[in-house]
């Protein structure tokens, strides 16, 4: 969507397009660098496996914000955001190749609120199971 997105231009029901997002192990390895989570099971499949994992997992962190992206993006503005929240429900299991895992994100506005406000309801797989449950964002629309 474009910058212009309005509070006029959305009902209740409006779909926000699915989109994929991509999850590689080298997205991985930048995460910890930028969030300094260097816990072992996001990036080695030995360390993750011994603890019962089916190998390396992404952050939870790093799943969340590409379910955020869905919404900025069409909001045209990240600052558009005013409140977001998940519950984490299942893993997201990154295989070591140049695919890596697929997140496949998509919206709709399920409230309409004073303040220019909408509620976003998002939904979030990962091979076909919902990674995410309860996300929802605020956003404050023009």
């Amino acid at each position: 969507m474009s910058a212009t997105l309005g509070y006029s231009d959305v009902e209740v029901g409006t779909l926000i397009p699915e989109r994929e997002f991509r999850v590689r192990r080298e997205d991985l390895v930048r995460y910890c660098g930028a969030s300094g989570d260097f816990n072992v099971i996001h990036w080695n499949d030995r360390a993750a496996t011994d603890v019962g994992l089916p190998g390396v997992i992404a952050h939870g962190m790093y799943t969340m914000a590409s379910a955020a992206r869905l919404v900025t993006d069409w909001a045209g503005d990240p600052g558009a955001v005013v409140e977001y929240g998940v519950r984490f429900s299942s893993f997201v299991p990154v295989p070591d190749d140049d695919t890596g895992a697929a997140l496949v994100v998509s919206g709709v506005v399920a409230k309409k609120l004073d303040d220019n406000q909408v509620v976003v309801n998002i939904t979030v797989r990962c091979d076909g199971t919902k990674v995410l449950l309860g996300s929802r964002a605020t956003v404050r629309l023009a």
